[in-house]
């Protein structure tokens, strides 16, 4: 009976820690992490941006709401998404 228990534990055990892996990633891939801002800009640094393309990140744990660009130098930049220039810019853009 006791095997039974400690092989039912351990199964259990194995699906919360795939379904936590799988959360944490949202399909990039095993070990890679999902973006983060814990700040954003609001000053307009429409100038710096390259590319066609944004992502929203919604508030989670310590990251905050943002609209993520990237920028000249190969950076990401996290972005206040009530910004007015990033408004403006996401209009023109395509999200990912």
């Amino acid at each position: 009976m006791s095997v039974k228990i400690l092989s039912i534990t351990l199964l259990l055990l194995s699906v919360c820690v795939c379904c936590h892996s799988s959360e944490d990633t949202h399909g990039r891939g095993p070990g890679s992490k999902p973006p983060c801002c814990v700040d954003v800009t609001k000053d307009n640094m429409s100038a710096d941006v390259v590319g066609q393309t944004y992502r929203e990140l919604a508030a989670r744990h310590h990251c905050v709401k943002a609209i993520i660009f990237n920028t000249k130098n190969g950076e990401q930049l996290c972005a206040d998404p009530d910004a007015q220039w990033v408004k403006d810019l996401t209009a023109k853009m395509k999200k990912v």
